[in-house]
């Protein structure tokens, strides 16, 4: 208790400080996390080389040889099932969840026909929706990487780069179909009909089932601790201070009011955050379900609007997508470029692979694993294949793209609010607006993953869950006011190591996954 106060008066004095003294604090984070973030950041993002110029980090060629791998084993499910996962969203199939007939996994084992942890057989069909669990794993998913990260991979790559990004969009919706199945598969639900899934549950449980329980544990507490860590970084803090940076610059830069005080920008979208997140996914979904279709189509409308004004030059820059793509830079810059610089900034952009958006999936109310693996898969679709690509015709045909140039991620963002300002004087202030959006529905979204990850460490007691929120929201202020660029890397690292425990599971539990999809797709077949 007497570090969480002394922890808590250190806080206050740096909100309340000067700004010498805040340089100082900032300075004193850095200088701590320097040395930890090193190594670690060295390890994760350590290349292997393919030319004497060129290298790609490990962690990438692991996450694109397991989405292959799932394309080919589920032979093209990201296209063959494709009209299948809008239909589920319809609700063409929900009257298959009102079966009487309870699903239940061959390899779960009962006790007098019951199993307490399983929903199905419990009744406890989950808690949100096939649509209101999409939306909130959107809403991780969809942010500052499909506006700064796509103009830092363009700019490094050139136009070719985007003919990359939609490839591995498409093949990260293979991965994102069987994390997500595994996701419902071994989530459990507790007497009040609260659900905990996501990598945590599937390696513990799947690996105990094959006979690896001591590996299944360790994968998960692996798999957890980074979560946590990723959630308060990532999944926070470079959220809020992005959103504060592009919201500094539109109000006036150095005129703005808020100008010097993301203390204060911080504790508005902390009050925001806390008033969501206290109420749980159910909470977090009602509002995603809302915020990300509207700050989609506000984005959307915007670009689509630019590339309306400027129509004659589309097919222009769709020639100079196709030629780049398959030129020495082009490559460089698509496969490394993109995955690197793009999808580095909001956990790789669609997070296929990583395993983070399995926990808001395992929310779903179905009796079918499958039925969510096959929604989730529309995940990298829309978040890569389509927003990222449309924010990259916007760059391409205005002529913000200066291939060659490396820029951060606040230029990246003025470089889109540039090429939107091109077409009409006030879309800066739209793009504004959609960030914060963005930011927000990122950061309710990675408080819901975190704290899963958090109660698998330290239990679901709801003094647990209060500590765990405290925490988040005090780093939704500090991430808005400090310049946390060590923080942020460390972070990125443990969001990017996620994906070691993870795609370990996903390899030895696929033949599950083929199970429950075989399942899923008999029960349609009988219901026609």
């Amino acid at each position: 208790m007497k570090k969480i106060i002394t922890g808590c008066l250190c806080f206050l004095g740096y909100v309340k400080g000067t700004a010498q003294e805040i340089q100082s604090f900032d300075q004193k984070i850095n200088s701590g996390f320097k040395n930890m973030t090193d190594w670690f950041v060295d390890a994760i993002f350590a290349e292997i080389p393919i030319t004497s110029q060129v290298g790609i980090p490990w962690v990438l060629v692991v996450l694109l040889l397991g989405a292959s791998y799932f394309t080919i084993y589920f032979k093209g499910i990201n296209f063959r099932s494709f009209w299948t996962s809008i239909q589920i969203i319809r609700g063409k199939y929900d009257a298959l969840e009102d079966s009487e007939t309870l699903q239940v996994s061959e390899s779960v084992q009962t006790t007098n026909g019951d199993q307490p942890d399983t929903a199905t057989v419990e009744g406890e069909i989950g808690e949100v929706s096939h649509f209101q669990a999409l939306t909130a794993a959107l809403s991780a998913t969809v942010g500052l990487g499909n506006i700064a990260g796509v103009a830092i991979a363009l700019s490094i790559g050139g136009a070719g780069a985007t003919f990359w990004m939609i490839l591995v969009g498409f093949l990260g919706m293979a991965s994102k179909f069987v994390e997500c199945t595994l996701g419902v598969a071994y989530r459990e639900v507790t007497e009040d009909g609260t659900v905990y899934g996501g990598p945590m549950y599937y390696l513990s449980k799947g690996l105990r089932e094959k006979g690896f329980s001591k590996l299944g544990k360790i994968l998960a507490v692996i798999f957890a601790i980074m979560c946590v860590g990723g959630s308060f970084g990532g999944g926070n803090m470079f959220q809020a201070n992005q959103a504060f940076k592009l919201f500094e610059h539109v109000t006036g830069g150095e005129n703005s009011f808020f100008y010097g005080k993301g203390w204060l920008f911080g504790l508005i979208m902390a009050i925001l955050v806390a008033i969501v997140i206290i109420g749980g996914i159910k909470k977090i979904a009602r509002v995603t379900d809302k915020i990300v279709p509207a700050m989609v189509v506000v984005y959307v409308l915007a670009v689509i609007t630019i590339i309306v004004i400027n129509y004659q030059i589309v097919p222009e820059a769709f020639i100079s997508i196709i030629d780049g793509a398959f030129s020495a830079k082009g490559i460089a810059g698509g496969m490394v470029g993109v995955m690197i610089q793009g999808f580095r900034r909001a956990a790789f952009s669609n997070e296929a692979g990583i395993g983070s958006a399995s926990i808001a999936h395992a929310a779903v109310k179905t009796k079918y694993a499958a039925s969510e693996g096959l929604v989730a898969l529309l995940e990298p679709f829309i978040d890569t294949v389509v927003i990222c690509t449309m924010t990259a015709l916007v760059l391409i045909i205005t002529g913000q793209i200066n291939v060659g140039a490396e820029i951060s991620d606040e230029q990246g963002v003025l470089l889109t609010a540039n090429a939107l300002e091109s077409g009409i004087s006030w879309f800066p202030y739209l793009l504004s607006f959609a960030v914060i959006l963005f930011a927000f529905s990122s950061m309710i979204s990675w408080s819901y993953y975190g704290y899963q990850a958090w109660s698998y460490l330290f239990g679901r007691k709801k003094y647990v869950a209060y500590i765990y929120k405290t925490i988040f929201c005090i780093c939704v202020i500090i991430g808005s006011a400090a310049s946390l660029t060590a923080v942020t890397d460390f972070s990125d690292a443990m969001i990017f190591s996620m994906l070691v425990p993870n795609i370990i599971g996903l390899f030895m539990l696929t033949p599950k996954v083929a199970t429950e999809l075989k399942k899923y797709k008999n029960a349609i077949a009988n219901s026609n």
